[in-house]
């Protein structure tokens, strides 16, 4: 069968938007057709070549969506013909499946476990996961990294107590996800960083009780301002930006924990100082919250329909397929505020 994909071909160019020919699911593969896909700033990061060059081209895209189950190949016992389910990019329940290979009029097109930048993908079995069958496709693609990710964060990375102060440097996606985790976990105060008031109105929408604009304010002294000069309990970059780590280390209290969601371009190195990290304070690297899908996504489910949990505000513009580069320079550009969703034909 055909798909429209998008294509990375060369790193820091613009994705190529064409047909691909879709193998037959084999052993431990499920056959998608893709309802929504989010853009996380993971795959500006493979666009524009920050761990380097890339050994894969061309490849697909794509690591948070929601689709439809159509067919599964052998030895798939988790998931079935018919099944709503979130495509995700953590390792969860089923087999892991050898990388689907696609054809195209440019030659071979590789892709990993999982990409939601076609419409209709091959995904081994432990990167989906079903969910009810009239759940909304768009906050399902955000369970696919953004929610589960953010959530991880902040009770797997930062594991914050009710109370707990929390600055968060970046205000994109992910950032606003952890900014509505933190609210609900009980932080406060809650401190939204960024260089764009549209981002910072809508951190203010979704929990965030103060803001600094970084164009326009001294993080340090505002900082300080919000919570006294001992710096808060828990500081979240997802900037990666070496700078930016070494100030929210600085940031964080004697005791606090310093968690690290953005990842630096390859050879970057942060300068900060070790010595309180061989006390009570710590530096923590974080792996997608160490989220467990297929244990996550139910309860968080459970949540948008208990009504405890909206993820509407998270979305900051749908895009169809054709215009992804579009959504892509809207995300660098600071334009756009929220996660930029890329909707497919339903028919």
């Amino acid at each position: 069968m055909k798909a429209r994909a998008a294509i990375l071909v060369e790193q820091r160019r613009p994705l190529v938007v064409e047909d691909i020919d879709v193998p037959s699911p084999k052993l431990g593969q499920v056959l998608v057709r893709v309802l929504a896909s989010g853009i996380c700033g993971s795959q500006v990061g493979e666009i524009n070549g920050v761990k380097g060059p890339d050994r894969f081209l061309p490849h697909l895209l794509g690591h948070e969506g929601c689709g439809e189950v159509l067919e599964v190949g052998e030895g798939v016992r988790t998931v079935k013909s018919g099944d709503r389910v979130v495509l995700h990019w953590r390792k969860g329940a089923g087999l892991e499946s050898v990388t689907p290979v696609y054809g195209s009029s440019i030659g071979p097109v590789n892709a990993g476990w999982v990409t939601t930048f076609n419409d209709h993908a091959i995904v081994s079995e432990n990167r989906v996961t079903p969910i009810p069958s009239d759940f909304d496709p768009e906050a399902a693609a955000l369970f696919g990294c953004a929610i589960t990710t953010a959530f991880g964060v902040i009770t797997n990375n930062a594991r914050l107590a009710i109370g707990e102060s929390l600055a968060v440097f970046g205000a994109g996606g992910i950032g606003l996800s952890i900014i509505q985790a933190a609210a609900l976990a009980g932080a406060h105060p809650v401190i939204a960083i960024d260089m764009f008031d549209n981002r910072l109105e809508l951190a203010r929408s979704l929990g965030a009780t103060h803001t600094i604009n970084t164009r326009t304010a001294d993080v340090a002294t505002e900082i300080e301002r919000i919570v006294g000069a001992a710096g808060v309990d828990v500081a979240i970059d997802n900037t990666g930006n070496v700078d930016v780590i070494a100030l929210a280390s600085r940031l964080t209290n004697a005791r606090g924990r310093t968690v690290l969601v953005g990842v630096p371009p390859k050879g970057a190195t942060a300068s900060i100082s070790t010595l309180p990290l061989h006390f009570e304070k710590r530096l923590v690297g974080s792996h997608g919250g160490e989220c467990r899908p297929d244990v996550d996504i139910p309860r968080y489910v459970r949540l948008v329909r208990d009504g405890r949990l909206s993820l509407a505000g998270v979305v900051g513009r749908r895009y169809g397929l054709e215009q992804i580069n579009d959504a892509i320079a809207d995300m660098t550009s600071g334009r756009l505020a929220g996660r930029a969703i890329i909707q497919f034909a339903t028919s």
